[in-house]
Order: C-alpha cells, then sequence, then structure tokens
C-alpha cells in the first residue's frame, strides 16, 4: 500500500474531529446564550407582569372585569296620566329558515312548501303586512336561498306578538331577541317623543326628547367584580371593585292620553280624506305653557317605524312658513296695545295702494269703508296694511320681536327655525301686518298666542313636566310656568279677544264652523299663500295654500289654545276651508274643555285604601269615596286582591280593580288604556294580545264572560 495516499486520510479524519469539537463547543454557546435570554426575559416579565409596555395584572383584571358590567335601564317615558310612552323592553326579529338544509339531530329546522300557506296567513294576522306580501317572500326567485325576513314589519315584535306566532308550532319560524325601546302607543307625538335605538349595544336617541335628554334617560353602568383568572381565583395584587348601576332618569311629559290619541286618531282619518303636503296640531294650556297634545302629519309609527322616511325633522319648530290671517291676532293687538287703534275709525276695504303695488282683500270689491273690528272680522288684508301703516315701521317691528318671532322659543325640545322677515320697503312691511313676508314656526305662534289668552303674560310652551330619578325616587328637575314677556296689557288682551269671539258669532265673521255648544270660543282663521322655490312669486292653484285656525276658549277667560294648520290639501279649497278645519278642531278643543271640567271636580292625588277582605260591596263605596273608580272582577261577595295595593298614591279618578273570591269575570273594558288592561292581565293572569293603539273598542271576550289563567283575550285599540 502506498504510504504517501495513507498520510492524506488521516490528515482529513483529524481535521473533520477538530472541526466537530469546536462546532459542537459553538452550538452549545449558542443555546446556553438563548437559554439565558430566554431565562431573563421570563424572570423580567414574572417579577414586573409587563411585556411590550402592556401591564399584563391591568389587561387580564380588565379582560374579566368586562364580563360582569351591569347595564343600566334607561329610563321611561311617561304621559301627564304616568302611563309609559317609551321603556325599555326585549323585542324581536323574526326570520323564516326556508333551506331543506336546515336539518339538526334529525329534525326539520325549515318551513315545508306544504305550510307556507298556513305561516303566511298566521304572519299576516299577527303583523302589520298582507297575505299575499308574506307568500311572495316565502317563494323566493333564488331557490337555495337559506332565509328570508320580513323587512321592517318583522322587527321589533312583541313578547306577546312572539307567543301568539310561536303558538302555532310552525318550524323554521326563528325569532331573535334583542334590547329595545318600546313604544306602546305607536303613533303618539312620535316626533316630540323621538327615537332611542341601539348603538354598540346601548341605546341611544337619535331624535326628540330621545335625544335631546339622551344622557339623563342613559344613567350609567355598574361594575360589581373581582379581578380573576381563567379559574375564578383573585389575581394576585388586585383589588374588588364595585360600582353601583345608576339607571336612566324618568321623564314626565304634560301630554294628556286621552287627548294625544283623540288627536292623532283624527288627523290620521283627516290627512287620507284632505291628501295634505302636511298637517300641524297643538293644544296648550295658556296659563302654564304646558303642551296638553300635539301632533303632525306626515309622522311615523314609533313602534314598527313605519313611515319614518316620510318626513324625519319636527316641523312644529323646524318649519318656518308663512301664517296668513292667523297674523291679524298680533297685529290688531299690537295697534291697541301702541295706542294706534280707535274703534271708531273706519278704512278702506277690498284694496289699498302702497309706493304703486296694491293690497287686495279676498273680497276684492270690498265692504266699503270699515272698522279695523269689521276688518278682522271679515279678515281684510287692506285694513291691517293701513294699520300697520298707521303704526310705523319701528312699532310694529318692535311688536313682532316682543311677540317672539324671529328668534327661537328655546323650547328645549330639539332644533328650531329662527325663522326670516321682508322688511325692506313699505309694501313689505304692510305685507307682514296679514301674515305674508314673514316666516314663522307652529311654537312660536303658540307662545305669541299665549299673551292674547293670558291677559298679556307671554308664556313659554313645556313638554317636560318633571324628571324623577328612580334610583332615589327624588324630582331632579320640575319644570315651571316661565313668563318670558308681557308685550301686552290685560286690557288690550280683553279687546283682541272679543273680537276673536265675533269672529265665531257676529254675523260678518268668517269663523262660524267653530262655534262649539255649550262653550264660548274665540277664533281666528287664516289663509296664506306659499311661496314658489325659487322666491319670487307664490303658487297659484285653489290648493297652494296654508289654511289655518286658532282658537281660544272658554272665549271670557281662555285656559286653552289650539292652532292648527293644513297645508295644500287636495280635495277642498277656499270656501269649504274653515268647515274642513273645524271638524278637527272643535271635537278636540270640546274633549278638552270636557276634560278640564272633569279634573277640576276631582284634583288632586288619594292614597289608595286596602279593602282586601271586605264585602264588595263596601269596598265599593270605600273606593268610590275617594274619587277613584271600582272595578268588580268576579262573582264573588269578598275582595281577595285589588290592582292598587293599599296606601299607594293614585290620580283621581283612576281604576282600581277588586279581584273578588268567586268566579273570575271579564269586565267591559271599552275606552280603557292598555295600562288599565295590563293591569287586568296582572290581577288574572290572563294574556292579551293587543291590535292598534289608543284605547279598547274591543274584547273578544264579552263583559261578564267566565276568565282562566290560560284565556288569551283579543283587544282592539283606536
Amino acid at each position: 500500500m502506498n504510504t504517501n495516499n495513507k498520510r492524506p486520510i488521516k490528515e482529513r479524519q483529524q481535521r473533520m474531529m477538530y472541526n466537530r469539537k469546536y462546532f459542537g463547543r459553538g452550538i452549545f454557546f449558542i443555546v446556553l446564550i438563548v437559554f439565558i435570554v430566554f431565562i431573563g426575559r421570563f424572570f423580567r416579565v414574572a417579577v414586573g407582569h409587563k411585556i411590550y409596555g402592556v401591564d399584563l395584572n391591568k389587561s387580564t383584571q380588565q379582560l374579566y372585569a368586562s364580563k360582569t358590567e351591569i347595564k343600566a335601564k334607561r329610563g321611561t317615558i311617561y304621559d301627564a296620566a304616568n302611563q309609559p310612552i317609551a321603556e325599555d323592553a326585549t323585542t324581536y326579529s323574526i326570520y323564516i329558515v326556508l333551506s331543506k338544509s336546515a336539518v339538526a339531530y334529525g329534525k326539520k329546522e325549515y318551513l315545508p312548501d306544504s305550510q307556507k300557506k298556513k305561516a303566511a296567513k298566521v304572519l299576516s294576522d299577527n303583523l302589520n303586512i298582507s297575505y299575499k306580501r308574506v307568500l311572495q317572500i316565502l317563494n323566493p326567485k333564488d331557490k337555495n336561498t337559506y332565509q328570508v325576513e320580513l323587512e321592517n314589519v318583522g322587527k321589533n315584535i312583541s313578547l306577546e306578538t312572539k307567543k301568539k306566532i310561536d303558538s302555532y308550532h310552525l318550524t323554521g319560524i326563528k325569532f331573535t331577541p334583542s334590547q329595545s325601546r318600546l313604544y306602546p302607543n305607536g303613533v303618539f307625538a312620535s316626533h316630540l317623543i323621538g327615537l332611542a335605538e341601539s348603538e354598540d349595544k346601548k341605546l341611544v336617541g337619535i331624535m326628540g326628547l330621545e335625544k335631546v335628554f339622551n344622557k339623563q334617560l342613559s344613567g350609567r353602568d355598574g361594575i360589581n367584580n373581582t379581578a380573576t383568572d381563567s379559574y375564578g381565583v383573585q389575581l394576585p395584587g388586585s383589588s374588588k371593585k364595585k360600582r353601583s348601576v345608576q339607571n336612566g332618569d324618568d321623564i314626565y311629559t304634560t301630554l294628556d292620553p286621552k287627548i294625544q290619541t283623540a288627536l292623532e286618531n283624527l288627523l290620521t282619518q283627516k290627512q287620507k280624506k284632505f291628501k295634505a303636503a302636511s298637517i300641524n296640531a297643538v293644544v296648550m294650556d295658556s296659563h302654564t305653557g304646558k303642551i296638553v297634545a300635539a301632533s303632525q302629519r306626515p309622522t311615523f309609527d314609533a313602534q314598527t317605524k313605519e313611515g319614518l322616511t316620510n318626513v324625519w325633522r319636527n316641523t312644529l319648530l323646524e318649519d318656518a312658513y308663512e301664517p296668513g290671517s292667523t297674523m291679524k291676532v298680533l297685529t290688531v293687538a299690537s295697534a291697541i296695545n301702541s295706542g294706534n287703534y280707535d274703534s271708531n275709525a273706519t278704512y278702506r276695504s277690498g284694496s289699498y295702494v302702497i309706493d304703486g303695488s296694491t293690497v287686495y282683500d279676498w273680497n276684492r270689491s270690498g265692504w266699503g269703508n270699515i272698522t279695523v273690528k269689521e276688518g278682522f272680522m271679515r279678515s281684510s288684508n287692506a285694513v291691517m296694511a293701513q294699520l300697520e301703516q298707521k303704526m310705523g315701521k319701528k312699532t310694529w317691528m318692535s311688536y313682532i320681536r316682543k311677540f317672539g318671532l324671529l328668534r327661537p322659543v328655546g323650547a328645549g325640545l330639539g332644533a328650531e327655525s329662527s325663522g326670516n322677515i321682508n322688511y325692506t320697503y313699505a309694501f313689505d312691511q304692510a305685507n307682514t301686518a296679514y301674515g305674508q313676508g314673514i316666516d314663522v314656526t307652529v311654537i312660536q305662534m303658540m307662545q305669541a298666542f299665549s299673551a292674547i289668552a293670558n291677559k298679556g303674560k307671554m308664556v313659554k310652551p313645556r313638554l317636560v313636566d318633571k324628571i324623577v330619578d328612580p334610583n332615589t325616587g327624588k324630582t331632579v328637575y320640575k319644570s315651571k310656568t316661565q313668563v318670558v314677556g308681557k308685550p301686552i296689557t290685560a286690557k288690550t288682551s280683553k279687546k283682541v279677544l272679543d273680537m276673536m269671539e265675533a269672529v265665531v258669532y257676529d254675523e260678518k265673521g268668517l269663523g262660524k264652523d267653530y262655534a262649539i255648544d255649550g262653550y264660548k270660543i274665540a277664533a281666528k282663521t287664516g289663509t296664506a299663500q306659499i311661496a314658489n322655490s325659487n322666491g319670487t312669486g307664490y303658487l297659484s292653484g285653489s290648493s297652494n295654500y296654508i289654511f289655518s285656525v286658532v282658537g281660544m276658549a272658554p272665549a271670557d277667560n281662555p285656559r286653552y289654545i289650539m292652532y292648527l294648520t293644513v297645508k295644500q290639501p287636495k280635495s277642498f279649497g277656499n270656501n269649504d276651508a274653515t268647515k274642513n278645519l273645524s271638524t278637527i278642531f272643535n271635537p278636540i278643543m270640546k274633549k278638552v274643555l270636557d276634560s278640564s271640567q272633569v279634573n277640576n271636580t276631582n284634583p288632586g292625588t288619594v292614597k289608595v285604601e286596602n279593602v282586601v277582605g271586605n264585602s264588595v260591596d263596601d269596598a265599593k263605596d270605600k273606593i268610590s269615596k275617594q274619587g277613584l273608580v271600582p272595578v268588580v272582577v268576579g262573582s264573588g261577595d269578598k275582595v281577595e286582591k285589588q290592582s292598587v295595593e293599599g296606601d299607594q298614591t293614585v290620580i283621581s279618578g283612576e281604576k282600581v280593580l277588586l279581584l273578588t273570591n268567586g268566579t273570575k269575570t271579564m269586565p267591559d273594558i271599552n275606552g280603557w288604556s292598555r295600562n288599565d288592561i295590563a293591569k287586568l292581565a296582572d290581577l288574572t293572569g290572563i294574556t292579551v294580545n293587543y291590535t292598534g293603539s289608543g284605547y279598547a273598542y274591543y274584547q273578544s271576550i264579552a263583559a261578564g264572560g267566565a276568565l282562566k289563567k290560560s284565556d288569551i283575550v283579543e283587544v282592539k285599540l283606536k
């Protein structure tokens, strides 16, 4: 063997052993360094509890603390009878599974084709949607559709409606629960009360009182937890955190539920008949500024959101318009109060020329030379223009401002328009005396009219009566009558009211349709042209007007003001405007005045006596003597339970249900509120399914019929 060849092999082997030795040492030291770094970092995190600047203790605590957050209940909004207008509730959204692949544990979870007609009937009977439309939705063109929804009518469904639909045991009809806002009255001063909707799992007011008082209504979420690890063991160094939940404040409004409901029903009915672009109506207590009832058309159902897209804004506050002849109430008041009125002086009627431009009366022939009073009764523009000229532009403008026009009222109900005026030339100034060339809002006019009705004292309209903290029961805010000016004297007020009364009862007056049996009414009608979109003139045509009336009653010392405007009605013209408006004004004003008389005979609150164990006759007698209305539920001779417990304070005239020891029987609930019916359900254990809003006019179990806890009573409201 060649020794020269052996030597290189041996050298190579020695070199390989050398490389392995040092490579192994290198790996060892690298691993050692990594291990030391890892141990050091682990030690640093363990001791400092931080990584990348994040405090691990706090992060862990926050993680587990968030799971025990207690959500605050949003405050309830009430009407003047302490019945809820808006309150928190669990509602449901409905969806229907159609895909035949929806099978769980061998059980069908979809709606079979054979049951679609039945499902359509059930859903259309219980929701505001037609049978035909439901059937279309349940049979989509895309046969691969997994599930369908029922548009807006399938959202915000009440528990009562859910139970009713569930009772038919139709597979595939599913419900998703969610925290939401319940508006049990549906259409009920909707733009004023407003809406609250869920944002990031929290109800937030988006319009009306819900938005204006969102902070007060929201309350503050509570915390009641100890920071723990995933096993429930308290984390080292952590402390117990506890913060009591603060439920949102409750808001009590001035709205009379019976008057408001009557107004809503009437406006809905008349809107369909008149086909008007808009209708606004407000009833206010002239002494206190409390808004008794108010609404607008178009409006929306706060519960279903139906109609919300028609008009978002509150037209009572935000829409400025030319008021027309109802402005003459303020014109004559200003002239009288400023010493520019002579009851014997006469003025030319029919037409009047100012700087080459002519002011015309609706009767261009006029009635000759007439007094201001006759001009007011006949609604003469020419006479009012001459009266303004006599006052002069500075005096007239000073009264426009004294009456609160051209600036927001500041009613605290949301955004308001200031209004505007065209007051450059003498002719423009004269126009404003009969309500053209000046823009106002409904809420501004209500405030101004209060000075006429309230012996010269002008009061600010208000909707919120008080705000109560439900956590303590304390009243945190109580509204008061706010006199914001005295533009005229009581003597001037009396003279203007006499003129307004003559509008209704004098043969020359244009307001005969507003007479109401049993009451004296003071009123003034109005017909205003509507400016065209480019501002160069007015729209033409018999329906392109805003027809209005302001009425005050009783005329000798008005307690209530009602102001009504109807814009661009398609179904009536100038000749029958007063007659059509009276079909809204008269029944509402009469109801207000009738209600006022009843309340005056039985004012205040009472503490209910405990009559449990008493005979029915004795119990009825005791409850009646307290100024309350006893309603016997049952055929027994002794009272076992009463709907209002003893020592509780209620408003005079409220119903107290008396459950007897005999067979439970159904009372006559015609005219009952939803709240009264709910008390009956609580007392007897029955289930009530409601249709509509307002007051009951139909019950599926007749008065006197036997009641069982399993009974489901259908009640229709209007």
